[in-house]
């Protein structure tokens, strides 16, 4: 049985990606620090979920531990690992920036040492849409350059792509790396906007919208997103012979890939579809445009590789009837 590490598997991505794993027949061992960056009731609920699963093992844990996070790889000697811990928010980050370099780099830096110390066969890493910057050119393909980030949240992400080639050619060690883009579905994160939304429609607050609605996100269902990071784990990185210089690939056995869709929709549509599954109508509270939001993004695909099969208006019903569910709304 292949044995898999996944960081953050408390996580909303993590979390997905752990069952999925655990029901086609993986032994999976979760790390997470339950960071309280948003309400940890949500993610409880999310390890009681995995917790039903014999061949889950879940310890609590910070990756900016290194003699811990060594120490558990010694003791599991995982095949493959997914490090999907960082601490998240573009807006956050402008709060609480130390944070971000000791989560997203020198906890990074942790998993990635561990991994090779370890002789892991595949070190699979998330990174962000929000690398692409002040990129204008749709959709954002990872052949594009990405060194202008609009936050520290991207810039760390942009750091986690470069030291990963590092050892990737210092070592010899297969990396990939993953940008999500705008990752939506049951369990979500209760920081993001479809949550918050959902929310304050069902009690009757208002909505901060920031800007005039025209900004959009190519929203990624969350079964679209882990089938796609699933078949990742199945690309092993391959030395490129004859690279021309392709960002997205390498002389070593390294490439990145986006996971997301290819069909962005404004912010206003997607409110609107909030309000239809709810039948009651958001009282909207127009604020300025926040620094470093990038106001339009989606993701340019390989479809054989990555089928974006959810629709948005079928994952928002989805996300709407879960949420009411697990609220005891009615």
């Amino acid at each position: 049985m292949n044995k898999i590490l996944i960081t953050g598997v408390a996580g909303f991505i993590g979390f997905h990606l752990a069952q999925r794993l655990l029901n086609i027949g993986f032994e999976v061992l979760g790390i997470d620090n339950l960071s309280d960056y948003y309400d940890i009731s949500i993610k409880n609920s999310r390890l009681k979920v995995l917790g039903q699963y014999k061949t889950f093992l879940f310890i609590q844990e910070d990756i900016c531990n290194r003699d811990k996070i060594f120490s558990i790889f010694n003791d599991f000697k995982p095949n493959i690992v997914f490090n999907l811990a960082a601490q998240a928010g573009v807006r956050y980050s402008m709060i609480n920036p130390s944070v971000y370099i000791e989560t997203n780099i020198v906890g990074f830096h942790n998993v990635l040492e561990a991994s090779v110390k370890n002789k892991v066969k595949h070190f699979i890493f998330a990174s962000s849409s929000s690398v692409y910057g002040c990129n204008v050119k749709m959709p954002f393909s990872v052949k594009d350059h990405t060194e202008h980030p609009m936050s520290l949240y991207a810039a760390t992400k942009k750091s986690n792509e470069m030291i990963a080639h590092s050892y990737s050619s210092m070592y010899d060690f297969p990396c990939t790396g993953v940008r999500f883009f705008s990752a939506y579905g049951p369990y979500g994160r209760p920081d993001l906007a479809l949550y918050i939304f959902t929310k304050n429609i069902l009690e009757g607050k208002p909505i901060n919208v920031f800007g005039d609605g025209t900004s959009t996100r190519a929203y990624t269902y969350i079964d679209d997103t882990i089938n796609s990071l699933i078949m990742t784990m199945r690309i092993q990185p391959y030395k490129e012979k004859y690279w021309t210089h392709n960002p997205s690939a390498s002389i070593y056995p390294y490439q990145l890939f986006n996971i997301g869709s290819n069909k962005p929709v404004t912010l206003d549509y997607f409110i609107s579809l909030i309000e239809q599954n709810l039948n009651t109508k958001a009282t909207k509270n127009y604020l300025p445009v926040q620094v470093a939001d990038i106001q339009e993004a989606f993701a340019d695909i390989d479809n054989d590789l990555f089928e974006m099969k959810t629709t948005i208006e079928e994952g928002v019903k989805l996300f709407v009837d879960w949420f009411k569910s697990f609220y005891n709304y009615k």
